[in-house]
């Protein structure tokens, strides 16, 4: 029987090396082959290789030593040779597989690259390409985040997770183990923690942007116990991944404050959380219980994670109680601070300290900017990359995972039928060119930025299969983007390693997505400024398929060729066909084309944030509507301003109907305009009011459209009254609200 092996060609290995060369001498791995492990690595690495390898081929490979010179695999400590930390370098030729490690990560990190190189299937002999690699980390922070505080995992579950992070050489499992919605790790002190934070009542059915809300009627709930998480740790260690713990303070706290009450501002009665979302029932930062709680809380977590970091959260705590609390203000006058902002930072600092005195370092969300940082505190930038920027200016390290580009609880396609998540459209693509060192950073405070995460929050992932449906492949582009030299991406490159790798991950159990073959498109500017709509499939084989009626593509429509102008209103659908079989769910678009499209639009105030994708604005009449998912590049944001279009037709027409979109989400500090005018104008100067709308119901998309009585004009203005700041109660109260529009439409 010929040796099952790798084509020469291509090196199915993810993360990709910083060097590897190939030769055409490869080695023959059978059982013959002795493993030979040099002084001063630890037994398990060895063993869980020989497992691997029994596993997914079925060869016993011994481990002993030999006099033999050829058919071994040999690992050995270099740090002269490899000076890198973490680092290996790999060679396989004819006679030996050599993997020579800086320290025992790196070992280890260049056995998972050779685990990547023997294929998933049953040999009596197996072929490794002939090549030399050599390999390191270009963050020393390759993480991975996990919220078990909505939905929780067995631990088994999290340790074969655990194996895919480590075989993709990610070194750093955060774990979200606190929050509003359940309290998830014993606290032998506090013994209601596991008996009521540690359970809610029932959990919200749907989506939170869903009314009126509905809701299970079941008791959810449990924790890990002491045992559980030394048990996990230990398990982590041997595969060089270091756990974070997440204790949530000074908001999220509804769990604890539940379990109790004394530790809150009014005194409650306080409840486990049963819907997602930020309450304004937070740790009274007045109260000295509430410190002695929370230190003696830290005390015994941090006696069961060794890493030198903890996270505290830190995140999303209203200050509306404090307001009115008379603990919290008098402790503002107390410790001469000048309003609930700095009284958050006391409670950080206060905090920081006391982790000081067990050797740990702070890391929290970026509002611990808010009021000052501790000394040595630790960013992780979430709401952007601009707190992650300020905090690298200042001095202090940096992890980055802005939500827009790495959070993995976000949609994979903008397809309507893809399984229900918690908003926001993060592609794999768009993932793998996520740059994690801001290029306004001088090179100096770009060495503050010590790595990058990918954060998963569970609200919409009841289930482990469907926690891997969100995570898997999209795990594998963070991987490369920590790992791996920024020079060398390459996306088609990177998919074709992906699908190698779709067995490996089946065979580990994990059910990876495969959404990244669904159709994309892209629109841009064509022929009289009308949009162009250009259809890609990365689906290795079948075809592409379409209509432009609203049908649903045959194997008799036309095959899909070059990019389609769009000159009328229509609905474009495509398929990906395999035979007579469509092999994909259906792409479907809708375009809605009249006066207004591809007319100039000039705007009083920029969009802010991301909410443009730093498009032109012809993308506010393109004929195509944003969709739910929100930050798909055709919103066009307003933070806390108003909106004025302006809208030329080129020549005086006569108008019958006007048009746009306005995004009402309140859970995303997204309002509606507390009014919105149009009006028109022959010349520029002098302009009309033509319609007026002050009421958008609807909770998600309010389409507007106005039908006049018919009036000739050139210009058409559109003014959006932004609601300014967010009401109290809400999602983000007291910040600037988010006004957002898509296309103009006028007929």
């Amino acid at each position: 029987m010929a040796p099952m092996g790798w084509a020469q060609a291509a090196l199915p290995i993810i993360p990709r090396p910083v060097q590897a060369t190939t030769t055409g001498q490869g080695f023959t791995l059978s059982s013959h082959t002795r493993l030979v492990v040099g002084q001063g690595l630890p037994d398990h690495q060895a063993a869980s290789f020989r497992q691997y390898v029994r596993q997914t081929t079925g060869l016993t490979i011994e481990e002993k030593p030999t006099k033999r010179r050829t058919d071994v695999v040999l690992l050995q400590l270099d740090s002269a040779a490899v000076p890198q930390p973490e680092g290996y370098t790999l060679t396989i030729d004819r006679r030996r597989v050599t993997i020579t490690g800086h320290d025992a990560a790196g070992v280890f990190y260049g056995l998972q690259t050779l685990s990547q190189l023997i294929p998933t299937k049953p040999a009596d002999r197996v072929m490794l390409p002939g090549c030399t690699i050599t390999d390191y980390p270009r963050f020393a922070y390759r993480g991975m985040h996990l919220d078990v505080s909505r939905h929780m995992f067995p631990v088994d579950t999290l340790k074969k997770w655990l194996d895919v992070l480590a075989f993709y050489k990610i070194n750093t499992f955060h774990w979200h183990l606190t929050d509003d919605q359940g309290w998830r790790i014993e606290i032998k002190k506090y013994p209601r923690l596991q008996t009521v934070a540690a359970f809610r009542d029932e959990t919200l059915i749907g989506h939170k942007r869903d009314l009126p809300h509905r809701f299970d009627g079941q008791r959810y709930g449990g924790y890990y116990s002491q045992d559980d998480v030394r048990d996990l740790v230990r398990y982590a260690a041997q595969r060089h991944i270091t756990i974070i713990p997440e204790i949530e303070l000074p908001g999220h706290a509804s769990a604890a404050l539940a379990a109790y009450p004394e530790l809150g501002c009014t005194g409650g009665p306080y409840h486990t959380a049963t819907f997602w979302g930020v309450f304004d029932d937070v740790y009274c930062a007045g109260n000295e219980a509430t410190f002695a709680f929370l230190t003696d809380v830290l005390d015994e977590v941090a006696a069961l994670f060794p890493g030198q970091y903890l996270h505290i959260g830190g995140d999303e705590c209203p200050k509306t109680r404090w307001k009115v609390c008379p603990k919290c203000q008098r402790r503002i006058q107390e410790e001469h601070l000048r309003d609930e902002r700095e009284l958050q930072s006391y409670f950080v600092r206060r905090i920081s300290k006391h982790l000081a005195t067990l050797n740990k370092r702070l890391l929290g969300w970026d509002e611990i900017l808010e009021g000052g940082l501790p000394p040595a505190a630790t960013v992780m930038s979430w709401t952007g990359e601009q707190a992650g920027i300020e905090a690298a200016r200042l001095g202090h390290d940096v992890v980055m995972t802005p939500e827009k580009q790495v959070y993995l609880d976000y949609f994979q396609t903008l397809y309507p039928t893809d399984s229900l998540a918690a908003g926001g459209y993060t592609p794999l693509s768009q993932l793998y060119r996520y740059e994690p060192v801001p290029a306004e950073l001088t090179p100096a405070q770009a060495r503050h930025v010590r790595g990058v995460q990918a954060n998963v929050w569970t609200e919409y992932m009841p289930t482990a299969g469907k926690l891997e449906y969100m995570v898997f492949p999209r795990l594998l582009a963070l991987a490369e983007i920590a790992w791996s030299p920024p020079s060398g991406r390459d996306y088609p490159a990177f998919l074709q390693r992906v699908r190698t790798h779709d067995s490996v991950l089946r065979h580990r159990g994990v059910a990876p997505s495969r959404t990244y073959d669904w159709v994309t498109d892209s629109l841009w500017a064509g022929p009289r400024n009308l949009p162009q709509l250009q259809l890609r499939t990365t689906a290795p084989a079948g075809v592409l398929r379409f209509t432009t009626d609203g049908s649903a593509p045959t194997p008799q429509s036309p095959v899909y060729q070059a990019p389609l102008s769009i000159a009328r209103s229509c609905v474009v659908q495509a398929a990906v066909f395999e035979g007579a079989t469509p092999v994909q769910p259906v792409y479907r678009r809708e375009f809605t084309v009249g006066l207004s499209t591809g007319k100039p639009v000039t705007l009083a105030h920029p969009p802010a944030g991301s909410y443009h994708q730093g498009r032109s604005l012809w993308g506010m009449v393109d004929g195509a509507a944003g969709s739910p998912r929100y930050n798909e590049g055709q919103w066009y944001g307003f933070s806390g301003t108003d909106l004025e279009a302006t809208l030329d037709l080129g020549a005086v027409q006569q108008i019958r109907t006007l048009g746009t979109h306005v995004l009402n989400y309140h859970w995303q500090k997204m309002w509606p305009p507390t009014a919105l005018v149009f009006a028109v104008s022959t010349d520029g100067v002098h302009y009309r009011e033509v319609y007026r709308q002050t009421d958008f119901p609807k909770n998600g998309i309010n389409p507007v459209r106005a039908t006049i009585v018919p009036v000739s004009a050139r210009y058409v203005r559109l003014t959006a009254q932004n609601q300014g700041v967010v009401p109290a109660g809400e999602y983000g109260a007291g910040g600037k609200a988010w006004l957002l529009v898509d296309e103009l439409f006028v007929n």
